[in-house]
């Protein structure tokens, strides 16, 4: 906490390069890759999802990295909080950042996909075009209630258990 003046106190949280830069992104390639499900080869599908995934295990790792060197903690219990920190950044994020957001996208476009296909008479390319642009634009409107949910769960279950120690 960084005190200015008795009655004023601001906090200054240090940038977190995973959530707080252009990286955070990369956790959105997943989305991306499945939006544009029907109009690439699905190895361009699986390659958005091993881009996803490195920027979940980097964020893991760079937390618990950042535990390990809190001086603050005890050394021993300095371990505990390097497994708690990268622990909680990994479920965290491969929710939020990965399997929900991935399948939740997926479906979407599935479903427009189908409808599209049942109730016009558009041109395949038309309609791959339409369920992409749909997939794409879905995409910032569940980022928020994705994360908020996640972060709901995981208070009232895993979270319970490791912080209670």
């Amino acid at each position: 906490m960084n005190v200015e003046n008795e009655n004023t106190c601001t906090y200054r949280r240090e940038k977190d390069i995973f959530k707080d830069t252009i990286i955070r992104y990369l956790g959105y390639a997943n989305e991306v890759g499945e939006a544009f499900r029907s109009l690439i080869h699905v190895r361009f599908v699986h390659l958005s999802y091993v881009v996803a995934s490195s920027y979940v295990v980097a964020d893991s790792v760079h937390k618990g990295y950042k535990a390990a060197q809190n001086t603050h903690v005890p050394r021993e219990r300095r371990w505990r909080e390097v497994a708690t920190a990268s622990g909680d950044t990994l479920i965290w994020q491969g929710l939020a950042s990965v399997a929900i957001p991935g399948f939740t996208i997926n479906r979407i476009c599935a479903f427009c996909s189908h409808v599209l296909r049942k109730t016009t008479q558009l041109p395949s390319p038309v309609r791959k075009w339409t369920t992409t642009a749909v997939g794409l634009s879905c995409i910032p409107f569940i980022i928020k209630p994705i994360d908020r949910s996640v972060d709901i769960i995981m208070d009232k279950t895993i979270r319970t258990w490791y912080q209670k120690t």
